[in-house]
C-alpha cells in the first residue's frame, strides 16, 4: 500500500514500535506514543536519561512499525485460521531536540493526538515538566509503505489497490 495509506495506519495505531540497534549490534525495540506533524516528521517524548537515548546518540537510524485493525479470524472461503490487519513500516533518523519552541510544539502535537480533551492543562504541564522531558524527532528517510489483509462482505480477499 502507498505512503498516504501507510501514514493513516500510523495515525490510527495506539502505539508505534521504534526499533534501533545497540552498539553491540543487538536489536532494541520499544512501543512508543508517536505523533507526526507532516509526512516525514514524527515525535516522541521520554525521560532525559535512558537506554533509548543512549542508543540513538550512537546510532540514530530507526525503523517504525505500526499495526492497526488487527483481528484474528477464520478465512471465509477455506476456514483457515488467519489474521486481518493493516500495517505500516518506515525508516528514519532520530535526533533529540534541544530547542524549547520545537519541543513545546512537538509535545502539543503528541497531547493533541492522545489527550485532546485535556488540552486546557497543557500549558501548566509544560511549565512543570519541560526541562526534565526529552523530545526526539524522527525524520523519515523514505516514504512509508503499508500492507494489509482484509476480506470483503463476500469473503474475497481485498488485494492491493482494492479499497471497497
Amino acid at each position: 500500500m502507498d505512503a498516504e495509506w501507510a501514514l493513516k495506519v500510523m495515525d490510527r495505531a495506539p502505539f508505534i514500535t521504534v526499533s534501533m540497534t545497540e552498539e553491540n549490534g543487538l536489536p532494541y525495540s520499544i512501543p512508543l506514543s508517536l505523533a507526526r506533524t507532516d509526512e516525514k516528521t514524527f515525535y516522541f517524548h521520554c525521560a532525559k536519561e535512558g537506554k533509548k537515548l543512549d542508543i540513538l546518540k550512537k546510532n540514530p537510524h530507526v525503523c517504525l512499525n505500526a499495526v492497526s485493525k488487527c483481528k484474528p479470524t477464520v478465512g471465509p472461503k477455506d476456514g483457515s485460521f488467519t489474521l486481518e490487519f493493516q500495517s505500516a513500516i518506515a525508516f528514519g533518523i532520530a535526533e533529540e531536540i534541544e530547542d524549547d519552541a520545537e519541543k513545546i510544539n512537538a509535545l502539543r502535537v503528541i497531547c493533541q493526538r492522545f489527550l485532546p480533551q485535556h488540552m486546557e492543562a497543557f500549558d501548566t504541564s509544560i511549565a512543570r515538566s519541560l526541562q526534565r522531558t526529552a523530545v526526539v524527532r524522527i525524520q523519515l528517510t523514505e516514504p512509508p509503505v503499508g500492507k494489509r489483509k482484509q476480506y470483503d462482505a463476500n469473503g474475497e480477499e481485498m488485494k492491493y489497490g482494492r479499497m471497497k
